[in-house]
C-alpha cells in the first residue's frame, strides 16, 4: 500500500468498470414518408365517391385495386408482366455494352476521346423517341424495333455518367500509382475504374428510368403484348382502372430496379463509409 505526501495511505485504484458493447440496433422505418401518398389515395377516393371525379376520367382507387386483382387472376396481367420485363431485359443488356464500351473507350484513351465522343453527343441529342418510324422500317413491328428503343435509351446516360466518371479520377491518385510502380493494368484496376464506379452507378439508375419510359412508348405502338399493349387497349374502351393498373405496374417495377441498383451501390461502395 503505498503512503501520499500527507501520510495518509492512498487509496487502491479500482479497476475500469467495461463499457457494455452497443448492439447495432435497426432503426424502424420512417413511415412519415407513408403520409402523403396515403392522403392522396384517401382524397383521390373521396373525389370519386362524391363525383369530383367521374369514372370515365379516372376511376376509384378501390376499382382500380378490384381491377388489378381480376387481371392477375386471370392470367393477364402475368402475361404482359413477363412480356415487358423481357423486353426490357434485352434492350438494357444491349445499351449496357453499348454504353459502357464507349464510355471506357472514349475515357481512358485520347484518340478513342475525339473519335466517340462527337458523334455520339450528336446522337444523344435526337429525340430517340422520334426514331421510332425509322426504326419500324428498319425493324419491321415485330420486338426489334421495341428492344432498339430501350437499348438506346439506355446507352446514352450510361455513356455520359462512365466518361465523366473515368475522366474525373483524382491525377495525384495517378501520379502515385506511377510513383510506386504500378502497370497500366494495375492503375487501371485499382484506381481509375473504382474511382468511376459511383459515377457509373448513378448513371446505372438513370438508364434505368429511360428504359422503362422507353417501353412505354414502345410498347403503344404496333404491340400485340405487353403492359403498353394494355394500357393502349384499355384506352379504346374506356378503361381507366386497367389504365392505371397498368401505370402502377410500370411505376412499382421501376422502383424495383432502382432499389436493386441502390443495393449493389451500398454493397459496392462501402468503402467510401
Amino acid at each position: 500500500m503505498s503512503v501520499s505526501a500527507l501520510g495518509a495511505p492512498a487509496r487502491a485504484e479500482s479497476p475500469p468498470s467495461p463499457v457494455p458493447a452497443k448492439r447495432n440496433r435497426r432503426k424502424p422505418p420512417d413511415l412519415r414518408r407513408w403520409i402523403s401518398p396515403l392522403a392522396i389515395v384517401v382524397l383521390w377516393q373521396l373525389a370519386c365517391a362524391t363525383g369530383l371525379l367521374p369514372p370515365d376520367k379516372l376511376s376509384s382507387p378501390w376499382t382500380v385495386l378490384r381491377s388489378g386483382v381480376d387481371l392477375a387472376r386471370s392470367g393477364e396481367l402475368g402475361d404482359a408482366f413477363v412480356v415487358s420485363t423481357t423486353r426490357v431485359g434485352i434492350g438494357f443488356l444491349i445499351g449496357a455494352a453499348v454504353g459502357l464500351g464507349l464510355g471506357v473507350v472514349a475515357g481512358l484513351s485520347r484518340w478513342g476521346n475525339h473519335l466517340v465522343d462527337p458523334p455520339v453527343q450528336m446522337l444523344r441529342t435526337l429525340p430517340f423517341l422520334g426514331l421510332i418510324p425509322l426504326f419500324i422500317l428498319w425493324f419491321g413491328i415485330g420486338e426489334e424495333p421495341k428492344i432498339a428503343l430501350v437499348a438506346l435509351g439506355v446507352a446514352f446516360p450510361l455513356y455520359l455518367n462512365v466518361h465523366a466518371g473515368i475522366r474525373g479520377v483524382d491525377s495525384q491518385l495517378v501520379e502515385a500509382t506511377t510513383a510506386l510502380g504500378f502497370t497500366r493494368a494495375e492503375r487501371l484496376f485499382h484506381v481509375v475504374l473504382p474511382s468511376a464506379l459511383p459515377s457509373t452507378l448513378v448513371g446505372l439508375r438513370q438508364s434505368l428510368g429511360v428504359a422503362w419510359l422507353s417501353l412505354i412508348v414502345g410498347e403503344q405502338v404496333n404491340a400485340s403484348s405487353g403492359l403498353g399493349y394494355l394500357i393502349n387497349n384499355a384506352r379504346e374502351f374506356l378503361r381507366t382502372d386497367v389504365i392505371v393498373v397498368g401505370l402502377v405496374v410500370y411505376a412499382a417495377l421501376g422502383l424495383a430496379t432502382d432499389a436493386i441498383v441502390r443495393l449493389v451501390e451500398r454493397r459496392a461502395l462501402r468503402w467510401r463509409g
